[in-house]
């Protein structure tokens, strides 16, 4: 993962969930989320009620490290796309952007394909929120950092005298 701290913003969050309920409709999924790769669930849209989103985001991101492990092992960086298959539910498992993992859950309902399909076109839009927001992240960072150097040795003086 890449060393540089996600900000999520209000307007990011919506576009977010937005995606994700499109994702869910879209496929015919139970369960789409969106994990960064600590473990911290982000957005999740569907039937979420049945299901510990703490645990099962805390998990997934284990199961990318422990697959990366793996792609290690055989020479490969990683591997982007993940599928398990149950007896009656599937996940579909896909790194965006190097940062953070898209989650989604069906069953018979639906099928690998059109998940896949759908997944694809879902992690653009995705990527795209993600770019956007480092730039916000960034731009911010670079206000911060301006107005703290306009702050002189004699104006903190001034505060704490």
């Amino acid at each position: 993962m890449q060393s540089s701290s996600l900000v999520m913003f209000e307007e990011e969050f919506k576009l977010t969930v937005n995606v994700l309920e499109k994702l869910l409709g879209d496929s015919n999924a139970k369960v789409v989320f969106l994990v960064d790769k600590d473990g911290q669930l982000i957005a999740s849209s569907g039937e979420t009620s049945d299901i510990d989103t703490t645990s099962l985001a805390s998990l997934t991101a284990g199961n990318i490290a422990a697959t990366g492990g793996l792609a290690k092992l055989l020479g490969e960086k990683e591997f982007s796309i993940l599928f398990h298959e149950g007896e009656n539910d599937n996940i579909h498992i896909s790194i965006i952007g190097d940062r953070v993992i898209l989650v989604v859950i069906f069953d018979q309902r639906s099928s690998v394909g059109l998940v896949r399909l759908r997944v694809k076109k879902a992690s653009e839009e995705i990527n795209n929120i993600i770019q956007r927001m480092l730039q916000r992240t960034e731009k911010h960072a670079d206000k911060e950092e301006a107005l703290l150097s306009e702050i002189s040795d004699e104006d903190i003086d001034k505060l704490f005298h």
